[in-house]
């Protein structure tokens, strides 16, 4: 591939006639090509006020002029360098309309604005910026419990706190429906930067006291205040982006903020609710800078994860509750991790207040309360079978078969021994159902489940799950 001085120039006459000869001197001749990497170009320019113009005005020019050069996978950076002496069309630009630049100095920094900052969170002037981090201090990774449904982001998470800015994933988004551990996620974060790096600036916020604090600083005419302190924070964390729809203000100053961070090398991690590409009413060209780093999906939690979530919050608590009452309500409640939680406070609660153990009945009780359950039918081996095959998805036929395919005996097993413990039903009726065995055989299935419980955790919770919807 040729060189990057030699690419650009090539880039620089297809620009030429695509725009104002004005417009090329005063935001194309400045240019310098740095260095061109893997297909991945970079430009310098003379001012962070520069790459928003340019992003702003000629990104699809730019984007098009350098995959026709480079090739469909081409990527663009900048690096923000000194210049002794600006163009004068810029210089007469930046006058015009009172735009800020800020120069990159010597050591590789920005100089910090002269006029003292207002921190929008306690409307205190700021010089030193050591500012409250705003973050919960239950939300950490210790408390965070971690299972197939957030490996993925729980991975990425603690990369980014490790090396927040310096890594490829900035920003980090984190999408998942409410109640799935997304802002508990994202503070864990922040809560792990200012313990490994105490003098990094860091600060969590929601979308909407964002777009409050931004309305409260264009009414005190103090805007550019505003900029310049979310510009100097090292990690942003911010809660429910899709609130800014429609929030065109907002959105355009979060815009300008985001490049600046995100060209300094600042972490930048924004959660939502839905998968950029789902939500609507926010500006295209931000929602595409928020695929720039990595994108990771919270689901709602497994069986598995959903006790653990239970077993971590009573032993916070300093409290013990049976395995089977813990396993009903994780069994039962499936929604999210608040209602989940929410149920077993309930539940604490009520045998607070009533002064009685909490049993399995109360759990019942305070589950059928807060969570809208299906009639369930008659117990019996039959509807036992068609439940143990949903959960270790195999139909009811190949159960009933004689094949001895590992997964098939091991859900036929736990029929047998479901069908045993949970209905009044014979030895001799439950292997005649279950494909004509005889009743050795299903003696011999429940000593063998029975002894799996009491070797495999993973194997006794799935049992418990079972059991607990069964009975439910």
């Amino acid at each position: 591939m040729p060189d990057c001085e030699t690419i650009w120039g090539r880039c620089l006459q297809t620009i030429a006639k695509n725009v104002t000869s004005t417009g090329y001197k005063t935001w194309f001749e400045p240019i310098k090509p740095q260095q061109l990497e893997n297909d991945t170009i970079t430009l310098g320019v003379p001012s962070n006020f520069f790459v928003e113009y340019l992003e702003e005005n000629y990104i699809d020019l730019l984007s098009k002029t350098l995959k026709a050069e480079i090739g469909p996978n081409a990527k663009l950076k900048y690096v923000v360098n000194i210049v002794k002496d600006p163009p004068p069309t810029l210089v007469s630009y930046v006058k015009q309309t009172g735009a800020s630049v800020q120069r990159r100095n010597m050591s590789g920094g920005y100089n910090a604005p002269t006029e003292e900052m207002t921190n929008p969170f306690s409307g205190v002037g700021v010089k030193a910026m050591n500012i409250d981090p705003q973050l919960n201090a239950e939300y950490t990774f210790d408390t965070f419990v971690e299972g197939e449904c957030n490996r993925f982001a729980f991975s990425i998470a603690n990369a980014v706190a490790k090396n927040p800015g310096k890594n490829a994933y900035n920003p980090l988004f984190i999408y998942g429906n409410s109640g799935l551990g997304k802002t508990h996620l994202a503070q864990a974060i922040g809560a792990d930067v200012k313990m490994r790096m105490p003098e990094k600036n860091v600060v969590y916020l929601s979308a909407n006291r964002f777009m409050r604090q931004y309305t409260d600083a264009s009414l005190r005419n103090a805007t550019n205040s505003f900029m310049n302190f979310y510009q100097m924070i090292d990690v942003l964390i911010i809660d429910d982006i899709q609130e800014l729809a429609g929030k065109n203000a907002t959105e355009n100053i979060f815009f300008h903020i985001f490049n600046h961070l995100q060209q300094n090398n600042k972490q930048i991690i924004i959660t939502a609710d839905k998968a950029p590409a789902e939500i609507s009413g926010i500006e295209d060209r931000l929602l595409s800078r928020f695929k720039w780093g990595v994108v990771a999906e919270m689901v709602l939690p497994d069986y598995e994860t959903r006790v653990k979530i239970l077993e971590n919050r009573i032993k916070a608590d300093g409290l013990e509750l049976p395995q089977e009452i813990l396993c009903y309500i994780a069994g039962n409640v499936a929604s999210n991790i608040r209602e989940l939680e929410g149920s077993l406070a309930s539940l604490l609660a009520q045998a607070t207040l009533m002064k009685c153990d909490v049993t399995m009945d109360t759990a019942r009780k305070v589950v059928g309360s807060l969570v809208k359950t299906a009639e369930k039918p008659e117990l019996s081996v039959d509807y036992i079978s068609e439940e143990v095959c949903k959960s270790f998805g195999v139909d009811v036929e190949s159960l009933k078969s004689k094949s001895r395919k590992r997964e098939l005996v091991q859900a036929r097993q736990v029929a047998m021994f479901l069908s045993k413990n949970l209905t009044s039903t014979s030895l001799a009726t439950i292997g005649a159902k279950i494909g004509n065995r005889d009743h050795s055989t299903v003696l011999h299935s429940c000593k063998a489940v029975a002894d799996l419980m009491e070797t495999n955790r993973e194997f006794k919770l799935k049992l418990q799950m079972i059991e607990s919807q069964l009975k439910g």
